[in-house]
Parts: C-alpha cells; sequence; structure tokens
C-alpha cells in the first residue's frame, strides 16, 4: 500500500479521484481497499483543514439557521431584533444589523459576534 502525503494541489485532486474510485466499488471494512479508502480520506480531510478555508457564514443566513436549529419564528426574534416588519425588513436583507441587534443576538441565540458583524450578501 503506497501512500504519501498530500503536498500540493495535484496531489489533491489525485487523491480526491482515487477516493471516488475506491467508493464505487463500496469496499468493505478491514479489507485493503476498505483501510486504503479510511487512509486516503483522513489525509485529505487534513490536507483541506489546512489548505481550503471555509469562509464565515453570512450574518443573515446564520441568523435564519439559528431559527431553523432552535425552532424559532419571527415572532421569537421580536424581543431581539424589534417588531415583526423590522425582523423581516432584516431576514430579507432590506435592514442592515444594529449593533444593539448584533449584541442581543449573540447574547441571546449564542451567535458568534464575529458572524454577525460580516458583511451580509446582498443579492
Amino acid at each position: 500500500m503506497d501512500i504519501r502525503p498530500i503536498h500540493t494541489e495535484a496531489d489533491h485532486k489525485a487523491t480526491l479521484k482515487e477516493i471516488s474510485a475506491l467508493m464505487e466499488s463500496d469496499p468493505d471494512l478491514g479489507t485493503p481497499e476498505g483501510d486504503r479508502l479510511d487512509i486516503l480520506t483522513t489525509l485529505v480531510q487534513a490536507y483541506e483543514a489546512k489548505h481550503v478555508p471555509i469562509p464565515p457564514p453570512d450574518p443573515v443566513e446564520a441568523i435564519k439557521f439559528r431559527m431553523e436549529q432552535s425552532g424559532l419564528s419571527v415572532k421569537d426574534l421580536e424581543p431581539i431584533i424589534g417588531k415583526s416588519n423590522r425582523v423581516y425588513e432584516v431576514l430579507n436583507r432590506r435592514r442592515p444589523l444594529t449593533l444593539a441587534m448584533i449584541r442581543r443576538l449573540h447574547q441571546r441565540l449564542g451567535i458568534p459576534a464575529n458572524v454577525l458583524i460580516a458583511e451580509t450578501v446582498t443579492g
């Protein structure tokens, strides 16, 4: 089993290609092919953690995600953001978050402040 570290983007692409081929054959755990798949996947995860940064989420998407995660409605955000029309304006990207909103969202919903202060994607 000749396995080497992933040092370059070319190594990364080649390893992903090999992983894809191995996954199609669906090897059993504990077999040489299954072990190879496990090792290559671990190498790719390590390479990507170091070389492929994940951008922070958009503030509005972070709020929507937390709402979905916690089963919250627009009504639940009123004490944090303001009346329902203001909540809808924020969620529809027509109104930016204020510093007070950011503080309350961080304190009450646990959304990281650095995510909330990021630029909102308009679209």
